[in-house]
């Protein structure tokens, strides 16, 4: 094969195994054979439909086995895959599409109502529903977008073998950044496949491994620290497309699994549902958590029931992982981020660029082969993020005296709910969009349920005729549920700088205790 890619993998895991079970949605069951040749015919569909080598295919849904095929047959093209959080709003993922240029987006079955809305899009020539979304060949709520079993069915079978090498650039997964726009983070087939042998080597993964592929996907930690190593070993994903409780403990107990990823909020969930003092959980071996530190009394509520937890840090733009504490620490250093993982230096280091004393906080920096290509088309974000080869994380750290790496705050003011990254910047942008809203700044609080949510303060213009209620209201199908502020909070100021810069640590001593 020419092809070195991950686009390659479907056929080279038939090498060996093309009758074992590889994704599992429901009732359906696709071997590693039904895999490749899917992924075929769908890389021929698109090629039919005009996507080359470097354009871009868009997939707007949750988890889903085209999911997955979209990723492979894109791959196979030598085209960028482009990855849309499926909860984001309409206008953020139109944002995203024009900023990618991407040439064809498929879409699941609940976001028809998206494609409808930005079917206007010039720079989008194909339209593919997934799972219900289309009637035909039309898509409901979309017309002129293809039914996507009839568009790969009409793909042909051609084997296509492009020359694609490791440093050609296959993913772009969107974060947002402290300006409030979303940066494209662009991996190459080798920064994936790095992130990818690291996880198998780092993690206990097996040829019978059965994975639960239950948080998102088009999530960088949902996706590679466990589904796509999954899937080099040549295990069974077990895909859902939503996360219910009972469902994955049913599914834990009755399909033997072995591994799962999940955020503290869904573990907190699962140890709180009344089927989990009974439910069989001997199988699993392999369960990372990420996202926020796990607190010790889950860990010890997991343990109880013969389950050690391994707690993993990391960025979209490092395809995640930098730390990772095995489940053999998980007590004795709970809470900490862990050491580096086999291909990465990750460090702690001052302004200056030296690493940090034991105890003293710094910035954390990575260095490795599954760092990013870059931002896609900005070139300045990159050079001021990754400097002489070194990712900086904005994320500030101490090291301890075992070289255990622990979290201790974060430069850019990010917070995270329920697992999603929330980045204030893109949320104050949206609220001084508001009618009325002169200053705003939000910060992340704790909460019982989510780990974080957001509180906003504005500032209102004179006379405006607006509530905290219609502000929120306001923000409703512009930004996902998930960004908006659980609170509003008017005051009369916002403390600032000589230059104007938002104090955020005098927002937090002065006004959280007027928070409603």
């Amino acid at each position: 094969m020419r092809d070195l890619g991950i686009g390659s993998w479907p056929a080279r895991r038939t090498k060996n195994g093309a009758h074992r079970p590889a994704i599992v949605f429901g009732d359906r069951v696709d071997t590693y054979a039904d895999v490749e040749r899917r992924t075929r015919q769908l890389a021929n569909a698109l090629r039919a439909a005009g996507v080359g080598r470097g354009d871009r295919v868009a997939y707007v849904g949750f988890n889903h086995p085209a999911l997955l095929e979209t990723f492979f047959a894109t791959a196979q093209l030598g085209a960028v895959w482009v990855i849309v959080n499926a909860r984001l709003a309409p206008a953020e993922v139109e944002y995203i599409l024009t900023d990618s240029g991407a040439r064809a987006v498929v879409f699941g079955s609940e976001h028809a109502g998206h494609a409808a809305q930005l079917l206007h899009l010039e720079s989008v020539e194909t339209w593919v529903a997934v799972g219900g979304a289309a009637a035909g060949t039309a898509a409901a709520g979309a017309p002129g977008a293809l039914d996507y079993e009839a568009f790969l069915a009409a793909g042909g079978t051609d084997v296509i073998d492009e020359p694609v090498t490791w440093d050609d650039p296959v993913m772009i997964m969107y974060t947002s950044g402290t300006t409030g726009r979303p940066k494209g983070a662009t991996h190459t087939h080798g920064s994936l496949t790095f992130q990818y042998f690291q996880a198998l080597i780092d993690t206990d993964f097996t040829r019978d491994e059965v994975m639960l592929a239950v948080a998102p996907l088009f999530h960088v930690a949902g996706l590679n620290t466990m589904t796509m190593p999954t899937f080099l070993k040549g295990g069974r994903i077990i895909v859902q497309p939503a996360f219910r409780p009972e469902t994955v403990l049913a599914t834990v107990a009755a399909e033997r699994v072995t591994s799962i990823f999940a955020v503290p909020a869904m573990m907190d969930a699962l140890a709180a549902h009344p089927d989990f003092p009974g439910t069989d959980l001997s199988s699993l071996r392999n369960v990372l958590v990420g996202g926020s530190p796990l607190p010790d009394r889950m860990l010890r509520t997991w343990a109880d029931r013969g389950v050690a937890i391994q707690q993993g840090f990391g960025m979209t733009e490092t395809a995640p992982g930098i730390f990772l504490l095995l489940a053999e620490d998980s007590f004795r250093k709970a809470g900490s981020a862990g050491r580096p993982h086999f291909w990465v230096e990750g460090k702690v280091v001052r302004p200056d660029g030296t690493e940090v004393a034991p105890g003293e906080i710094g910035e954390v920096v990575a260095q490795g082969p599954n760092v990013m290509q870059g931002y896609w088309n900005l070139p300045d974000a990159t050079a001021a993020a990754v400097v002489d080869g070194w990712y900086h994380t904005g994320d500030l750290a101490t090291v301890d005296d075992d070289g255990y790496v622990w979290i201790k705050d974060r430069l850019k003011d990010m917070f995270i709910s329920g697992g999603e990254n929330v980045y204030p910047a893109e949320v104050e942008n949206a609220l001084l969009d508001v009618p009325g809203v002169a200053e705003a700044a939000v910060i992340g609080v704790p909460h019982p349920r989510w780990g974080e949510v957001g509180h906003a303060y504005v500032v209102l213009a004179e006379g405006a005729d607006v509530t905290p209620g219609s502000i929120v209201a306001a923000l409703a199908g512009r930004l996902a549920r998930y960004k908006i502020p659980q609170d509003v909070v008017v005051v009369d100021r916002l403390p600032r700088t000589a230059t104007g810069k938002l104090q955020k640590h005098l927002i937090r001593t002065t006004y959280e205790g007027n928070a409603r």
